[in-house]
């Protein structure tokens, strides 16, 4: 039986007669749960660290609980198979790209499931076809479309025996190729098999032992957050925090997936709590902002004397749209003679030049004089759910940044985050100014 990823909750244990997993979980559940686990690509680098990894599933497995494993390729094995596919041919058939790039999970899965197996444990590997994980055709960039768990929880009430998934990748089921879902996609992966098998919940194990307030390389004292609601955790992993993938942190929010982030570096023996990605009204009590997060794929343009005109917007990001380049922080200042405006946006660094020959090619249709560029920029982003309910928290950011010299280019602002475009130069200094402006600092 299939199970479509569609908006609202998923089966759950609560359907499945098995008793709901307190929320503060730690190590071990008090009654026999499902579990997925997934590992990133540092987490399984080498064999030596897979054995590590091994002994966390062992943790689990001996607790009695059923686990589902979600692995990636070894820390630049992807990275390794995506040169070779250009070096072959620069312009190359997506299908077989991913038929390429697909294999790096292929070899680690049946890796873990080889040492599992050394340690006593009943396991075995699971390509994503075999699952299956059915996609989209949208090779190199496929979305999940719907995962047959059935294979697998037969094999937990049968064997008792660990599934370990190969992530990143599934099945296009028309043409029956395999089809690989992007950068991040092993957490995706991971994310939809926790709904699909109706699991309790989903540790991601990652080289940081959970979510911080800000980058630590930048805030040496910044914090790590013990809950933080999806719609912060979405907020976050879009604007810079590099913890989840985005597409990962929507599926955990429509499919009500309680999800842990958790470092594989700890004692497989004696782990941390980590970090509880979940819903709002699973967290106590709400801070005005929660985490300040920082993106230096930022690229600046500006149009400068378009016509004040109807349709001139759409000839501007309608080419952007159809080309896959994402804009953002979109600013339009009239002239004072009403009859030409600037219009300055964002694009990310690696669209700039894509973006700017679209621009250049449609200048007659769109009737600017001049275009000018920048990619010494970065976006400084607070985010925080206590912003529904708090008046003036951004300004109290402007007014701060504004006494440090750091000038403001552009500002995008939502109901729960902020963003600044300021001078890259000033990255390290904004982040700290608002990350103690706002008490993030501050033991709780």
């Amino acid at each position: 039986m299939y199970t479509r990823l569609l908006p609202g909750g998923h089966s759950g244990p609560a359907a499945r007669g098995i008793a709901k997993v307190p929320i503060d979980i730690e190590v071990a559940d008090p009654v026999m749960a499902r579990l997925v686990m997934k590992f990133g690509g540092t987490s399984v680098a080498n064999v030596d660290r897979i054995r590590n990894v091994a002994r966390h599933v062992k943790r689990e497995a001996d607790a009695g609980h059923d686990v589902a494993v979600v692995v990636s390729a070894m820390s630049g094995k992807t990275n390794e198979l995506v040169g070779w596919c250009r070096e072959a041919a620069p312009l190359h058939d997506a299908r077989e790209y991913d038929a390429v790039v697909a294999s790096g999970e292929q070899v680690t899965a049946g890796l873990l499931a080889i040492v599992l197996q050394e340690m006593g444990i009943q396991a075995r590997s699971w390509m994503g076809w075999q699952v299956p994980i059915l996609t989209d055709g949208a090779h190199g960039v496929a979305r999940i479309t719907g995962i047959d768990g059935s294979g697998i929880i037969r094999h937990f009430e049968e064997r008792k025996e660990v599934a370990v998934v190969a992530g990143f990748q599934g099945m296009h089921e028309p043409t029956r190729r395999i089809s690989t879902l992007g950068r991040g996609g092993s957490d995706t992966s991971a994310v939809a098999l926790t709904a699909a098998i109706g699991a309790d919940r989903c540790d991601i194990y990652t080289d940081v032992d959970g979510v911080y307030t800000t980058d630590p390389r930048i805030v040496p004292h910044a914090r790590r957050l013990d809950r933080v609601s999806f719609e912060e955790m979405l907020e976050l992993a879009s604007l810079g925090a590099k913890v989840l993938q985005v597409r990962s942190v929507e599926l955990a929010m429509t499919q009500k997936v309680r999800t842990f982030v958790r470092s594989s570096f700890d004692d497989p023996l004696d782990p941390k709590p980590g970090t509880l990605i979940c819903d709002e009204e699973d967290i106590l009590e709400n801070n005005v902002i929660t985490g300040i997060a920082y993106s230096k794929d930022e690229a600046q343009i500006t149009l400068r004397r378009v016509a004040d005109k109807p349709g001139v917007a759409a000839a501007i990001f309608v080419p952007m749209a159809e080309a896959n380049i994402n804009v953002d922080m979109i600013i339009q200042v009239v002239s004072d003679d009403t009859t030409t405006t600037d219009i300055t946006f964002t694009v990310g660094s690696a669209d700039f030049e894509r973006a700017k020959a679209i621009l250049e090619s449609s200048r007659d249709k769109i009737g600017f004089a001049t275009l000018e560029g920048a990619t010494d920029v970065v976006k400084v982003s607070a985010i925080g759910i206590g912003m529904r309910s708090h008046a003036g928290v951004a300004a109290r950011a402007f007014q701060a940044l504004a006494e440090k010299g750091i000038n403001i280019r552009a500002i995008t602002t939502s109901e729960i985050k902020f963003s600044v475009l300021i001078d890259s130069a000033y990255t390290e200094l904004a982040v700290r100014t608002l990350h103690s402006l706002y008490g993030l600092d501050k033991p709780q």
